[in-house]
């Protein structure tokens, strides 16, 4: 970009990675906490999602950092595993990332089924708001869901006693301040974000009263909160449930980060995203948070539309976010310090309540039930098992939908007016699992008749329903039957071709 280019666009650049800033800071120390992290942890990944992975995104106005879609699976990691060893899993992780983008595969990551990817941030959704809740109680989170649900009535009965009850009002109005903003704001002042007011007023609100609650634990230096990977450490790859977590990782942070990448495409007309420069940019900031000991990080939508909705049009308003969070994590530690963590929860309790996107779920009804199901029994697996199996169950069923469009068949025997003669008509997808429906409709066909068996309604036909036709053809010419198979219109759509065999019949062959 020449100089003054740079000059022009400067001014709005700077504004707009202001308002992502006010976005960032409260969600990145939220997501950590909710993953069981420090606090530190999540601002160390928002400033390197700004500083370097804005610098190489090849998505230019979406903005990287901690998201709420991996809390979940970094908290089950973390109390597997322990803290130490995310680094070398977010090492693997974006060096898979790295190579996939090299590789040209980031539009295979596309291709994840929208009911999937809606079931999967429901189900996170779900346990984001049971785990939270505990901490909004200024008590811990439960290793699980369940554990989470079956503990609240003692979790409330012991935050009474305990002045957790405090930290609870906190929390709650935290969540009431962001609602009643995104619903009342003005428009002159859309750019705040309500999760930054929320936060403040009740941070406000607990030092003037001086509230006992637990509050947000920041070192005095920034370094003190980085845990570099140690060479032992990556010993521990060779173990197969570090190299699953590590695809998993890799695998749903580039399938949210570039479903976000498309949705911040349909907000603007500038520069396009280059979905395989993306997907490598996010593996260089992934391996440098796992060479840290910091969270994982996608590209996010709510930071992402913030910044389009600022009116930034350059990757300078990405970059300028992670300095201001650099500044002010090393200036202002003292004022992060003063924050409950209880509002922290608050927002992560806003934030997984819309992940639960019930407009989304009927929205998939327009194609019919079996999305809807793919929708509810993937977040349902997700709340009752782990992230993992919930997404693999979801992909099982696309499977299986695609299993059972493929297979459907109709087939009808219709007599012709010419005596003697019939006809057997195929509409979808003749493949093999049809082969004994297809057996069964053959078996009723009068000695002696000429059958055709024109193909030209057919999307598919495969060898198996082929050499069903041309055998019965075979075993029925000595009876006086006749097959004709007409293959006109079925083009570059047969596996094979259909062959014409003296004394069945003529059958055009298919190129």
């Amino acid at each position: 970009m020449r100089a003054a280019q740079l000059k022009a666009v400067l001014p709005r650049e700077l504004l707009a990675s202001v308002v992502v800033f006010l976005v960032a800071l409260p969600l990145c120390m939220g997501i950590a906490i909710a993953s069981g992290m420090p606090p530190a942890k999540g601002l160390i990944t928002g400033i390197i999602g700004g500083l370097v992975v804005g610098w190489l995104a090849g998505s230019p106005l979406q903005v990287s950092g901690p998201a709420a879609g991996l809390a979940v699976l970094v908290f089950e990691l973390v109390r597997q595993h322990g803290m130490l060893m995310l680094g070398p899993i977010l090492l693997l992780a974006g060096f898979l990332q790295l190579v996939a983008g090299r590789l040209r595969l980031g539009c295979w990551f596309r291709v994840t089924a929208p009911a999937v990817v809606y079931g999967m941030l429901a189900g996170i959704g779900v346990l984001i708001v049971l785990s939270q809740i505990h901490v909004m109680l200024d008590g811990a989170p439960k290793p699980s869901g369940l554990d989470n649900l079956a503990g609240f009535p003692a979790a409330v009965a012991q935050a009474i006693p305990s002045l957790g009850w405090q930290a609870g009002l906190l929390g709650l109005s935290t969540m009431l301040v962001m609602y009643l903003w995104d619903k009342l704001r003005p428009k002159t002042l859309r750019f705040v974000p309500g999760a930054l007011l929320g936060v403040g007023l009740t941070t406000g609100v607990s030092l003037l009263l001086a509230l006992q609650v637990k509050r947000v634990e920041v070192p005095e230096n920034l370094a003190d909160a980085i845990d570099w990977l140690r060479p032992s450490d990556l010993l521990n790859l060779a173990d197969p449930q570090i190299l699953i977590a590590a695809f998993a990782v890799a695998f749903i942070a580039s399938a949210e980060t570039l479903l976000s990448a498309a949705a911040v495409d349909r907000m603007h007309s500038g520069q396009r995203s280059d979905f395989d420069k993306e997907l490598s940019a996010q593996g260089v900031g992934n391996m440098l948070c796992g060479l840290v000991g910091a969270l994982p990080m996608t590209g996010v939508i709510v930071r992402s539309s913030a910044n389009v909705q600022a009116g930034a049009t350059t990757r300078f308003s990405a970059m300028f976010h992670g300095l201001w969070l650099l500044a002010f994590v090393l200036l202002l530690s003292s004022v992060l310090q003063s924050i409950p963590v209880a509002s922290l929860a608050g927002v992560l309790v806003y934030t997984g309540i819309k992940l639960v996107d019930v407009k989304a779920f009927k929205a998939l009804g327009r194609y019919g039930r079996m999305p809807m199901f793919t929708y509810a029994a993937t977040a349902l697996a997700i709340i009752f098992t782990d992230l993992l199996t919930g997404v693999l169950v979801g992909f099982g069923l696309t499977l299986v939908k695609l299993a059972f469009k493929a297979s459907r068949l109709k087939i009808s025997l219709i007599d012709l007016p010419q005596d003697g003669e019939m006809e057997l008509r195929l509409s979808g997808a003749a493949t093999f699992l049809k082969v004994p429906a297809l057996t069964q409709v053959l078996s009723t066909v009068p000695e002696g008749t000429t059958m055709h068996v024109p193909l030209n309604n057919l999307s598919y036909i495969d060898h198996s329903c082929l050499e069903l036709l041309e055998e019965w053809g075979r075993a029925n010419a000595a009876k006086g039957s006749t097959l004709v198979i007409e293959a006109r219109g079925l083009k570059r759509r047969l596996e094979g071709r259909v062959r014409t065999t003296t004394g069945i019949g003529s059958a055009a062959p298919v190129n």
